[in-house]
C-alpha cells in the first residue's frame, strides 16, 4: 500500500490493535487492516469499514478461526489448493494470490483454488497484486444469497464478482471488478446503515416490487446485469468459485452479518498468467488497444473514454492525500471495539 495521509495511517493502526484484541496475530491483522483502508481509499465503502464489526462479531461467535492452520496443497508447479480452515477472508486471498504469482512466475500460469474462507473485500485488490507483477490475472468468489436465478421466485445465487486484470504499459492497472448484480450487496448494507436510499430498479422487496428501500431490498431479492445473462454469469462463478474448490456453493454460503450458524466455507479462485505467453509485444499491443478505444468519437458530456480501473485509481490517489471521513456509526462501531 502506498504512503497515505497519517491520520490515516492512525487509523490502521486502531484497526490492527481491534483484530488483534479479537485474536488474530500481527501479520494476519495487518493484512486484514490494509485492505479494509484499501476499500475506503478507493471509495468502495460498502466493503470498507463498515464491515469491520461483523468480522469481529464473527470471530466472537468462533464462526472465523482466528488462529487458523491453513494448508497448502501442491498439485503442480503450476497448481495449487488452499484449505483456508475458516480463517478470515483477507489471509486466505492473501496468500492465494500471492501463490498464484508464485505459480505463474515459476511456469507462465498460476491456479489457485481456496476453500473454508470468508468474504475476503474488494476482488480487485488482489489483482491489483499480480498486475503490478507484470501478470494478467482472472479472479472469482461466492456470496450468499442474493439474486434469484432467471426465472425462479427465490434468491440463491450471490453477487458473485467478475475480475479481470491487465498490465497496460502505463502505471494504471485495467481492472474490472464487477458485482453480477446490479450494484453490489455493500452498498446495499451500507445504504441500510445509514439511513440511505438506494437506485431505483436494483431490487425487489419480499413482495416482488421494485423498492429503493434498502432493508426491504435485504429481505427480498437483487436484480442481476442484463437480465437472464447476469444470472448465468452469477452461475458460472458459483460453479467456478463453489462447485470446482469445494467451497459452499448452491445457496449455502451463510449471510456474514446475520447468519452465525456456522463458518460461510465460501470458495475463491484465483488464475493468473504471464503476459508474454504467445507474443512477446503484449505491452504495445496493450497500449494500442486502448489507444484505439480512447480515440474513438465521444458521445456529448463525455470529455474521456476511461478503462476499468482508471477512476479508482484516481480515487486512490485522491483520497489518499487526506483522512479519511468515518460516519457516526462507523465511529460508534470503533469505540465499541477498542474498548
Amino acid at each position: 500500500m502506498e504512503k497515505v495521509n497519517l491520520k490515516t495511517e492512525n487509523l490502521k493502526k486502531d484497526i490492527i490493535k481491534i483484530f488483534k484484541k479479537f485474536g488474530l496475530s500481527n501479520n494476519h491483522a495487518l493484512i486484514s487492516a490494509n485492505a479494509l483502508i484499501n476499500a475506503e481509499l478507493v471509495g468502495a465503502y460498502g466493503h470498507g469499514l463498515t464491515r469491520l464489526k461483523m468480522y469481529c462479531d464473527r470471530i466472537s461467535k468462533k464462526v472465523i478461526n482466528p488462529k487458523p492452520k491453513i494448508k497448502i496443497k501442491k498439485i503442480s508447479q503450476s497448481i495449487s489448493h488452499i484449505d483456508a480452515n475458516n480463517s478470515i477472508g483477507f489471509v486466505a486471498a492473501d496468500i492465494a494470490i500471492k501463490k498464484a504469482i508464485q505459480n505463474a512466475k515459476k511456469t507462465g500460469v498460476g491456479l489457485v483454488a481456496v476453500k473454508n474462507s470468508g468474504h475476503y473485500g474488494l476482488s480487485g485488490y488482489y489483482a491489483e497484486q499480480a498486475v503490478k507483477k507484470n501478470l494478467i490475472t482472472m479472479i472469482y468468489t461466492n456470496a450468499p444469497p442474493a439474486v434469484a436465478p432467471h426465472g425462479a421466485l427465490k434468491s440463491l445465487f450471490g453477487t458473485n464478482p467478475i475480475c479481470f486484470g491487465t498490465p497496460t504499459g502505463s502505471k494504471i492497472p485495467f481492472i474490472l471488478d464487477t458485482s453480477i448484480s446490479m450494484i453490489n450487496r455493500g452498498k446495499i448494507r451500507f445504504a441500510a446503515k445509514n439511513n440511505k436510499k438506494i437506485p431505483d430498479g436494483v431490487a425487489l422487496d419480499k413482495f416482488g416490487k421494485i423498492t429503493t428501500d434498502p432493508k426491504k431490498a435485504l429481505q427480498g431479492v437483487q436484480l442481476p446485469i442484463a437480465g437472464f445473462r447476469g444470472s448465468g454469469l452469477a452461475w458460472m462463478v458459483d460453479i467456478l468459485s463453489g462447485v470446482l474448490t469445494g467451497g459452499n456453493h448452491a445457496g449455502r454460503v451463510k449471510d456474514p452479518f446475520d447468519d452465525f450458524s456456522g463458518p460461510q466455507n465460501i470458495g475463491h479462485l484465483f488464475i493468473t498468467f504471464k503476459t508474454n505467453l504467445f507474443v512477446k509485444n503484449y505491452n504495445n499491443r496493450i497500449k494500442n488497444n486502448i489507444k484505439k478505444v480512447k480515440r474513438l468519437p465521444k458521445i456529448k458530456g463525455v470529455k474521456e473514454i476511461v478503462y476499468p480501473g482508471q477512476n479508482k485509481y484516481k480515487r486512490f490517489k485522491m483520497n489518499s492525500k487526506k483522512e479519511i471521513k468515518l460516519t457516526e456509526v462507523i465511529k460508534k462501531d470503533l469505540e465499541l471495539l477498542k474498548n
